[in-house]
């Protein structure tokens, strides 16, 4: 099995023709039909040509490669490519599983925002082995590896040309995701809030959890963290220094022992005070 960095290295160069590719259509971008409309969330909702596209492009990049690697893919019911994979779930510990959002913040996306993000993951048993989200729109990207922290550079840095990101004063903002909305008012005390549910706007981007790499936010309540995306972008701040628990201020459980490709609910402050805070909140409104 090759190690997490020989993975990340080799595939790179594909995740950067698929970033040009995101680029390139963006402002012609078709929407598809809604995959999740029952969820009445316009977030999980967006689909478009560019996150199957994408996702079909790194799937044969990855049979051609890795033909034995386990992948799960965000748009795994909808791709041609699945049934060819030897499994989409998490394996025995050492036996990575690889995984892609295509288009992490689709809905920013399809408005002609620039904080959309490439995002692929390879986990372990217990936890992330790497992460690396590329931001097209922005010129740049970055990766994690488990215990070696995290990194940024331009689209034009091999891995070994990144520089290790450390941000000293992050913006005294935060950001709750969908469903979260109801701290708002509690955390206005102490911070700049951005709540997505009702702050999101088609004219005006706001920060998505990204955010938190580029120093636009100090903290995030999430009500879920997915390893695809807002699991994977709290778990390189983890390794940038921030401190990262569920909402009770627990260790984040191993992912083997979580359901749904998911953590529980994920608490992140760039301080112990900020995340301090964060916990006080929710413990304050928990019902």
């Amino acid at each position: 099995m090759p190690t997490p960095r020989e993975i990340l290295s080799a595939l790179l160069p594909h995740l950067k023709v698929a970033a040009g590719y995101a680029t390139k259509i963006q402002a012609s971008i078709g929407a598809q039909p809604d995959k999740v409309a029952a969820q009445n969330n316009f977030f999980a909702e967006a689909l478009t040509d560019a996150d199957l596209s994408i996702q079909t492009f790194m799937e044969v990049t990855l049979l051609s490669l890795f033909p034995d690697i386990r992948f799960y893919g965000e748009e795994f019911a909808q791709t041609y490519n699945t049934k060819y994979f030897r499994s989409i779930e998490l394996g025995s510990q050492d036996d990575y599983l690889v995984t892609l959002d295509p288009i992490d913040g689709t809905r920013f996306y399809m408005d002609g925002h620039p904080n959309y993000q490439i995002i692929l993951t390879i986990l372990n048993s217990d936890d992330f082995e790497a992460v690396i989200a590329l931001s097209p729109a922005l010129n740049e990207y970055y990766y994690s590896l488990r215990g070696e922290g995290t990194f940024r550079g331009s689209l034009a840095d091999d891995l070994d040309s990144c520089q290790p990101l450390k941000i000293e004063t992050p913006k005294n903002q935060i950001i709750l995701s969908w469903t979260m909305d109801y701290l708002a008012e509690t955390l206005r005390q102490d911070f700049d809030v951005i709540s997505v549910q009702p702050d999101y706007s088609r004219e005006v981007a706001i920060p998505n959890t990204n955010g938190l790499m580029t120093g636009d936010l100090s903290g995030a309540i999430l009500a879920a963290g997915k390893f695809i995306d807002g699991g994977a972008l709290s778990w390189m701040a983890k390794e940038m220094g921030y401190v990262v628990t569920d909402h009770q201020g627990h260790e984040l459980p191993a992912l083997r022992d979580c359901d749904d490709y998911q953590w529980p609910g994920v608490v992140v402050g760039s301080s112990p005070e900020v995340h301090r805070k964060l916990l006080a909140a929710l413990a304050a409104l928990s019902t």
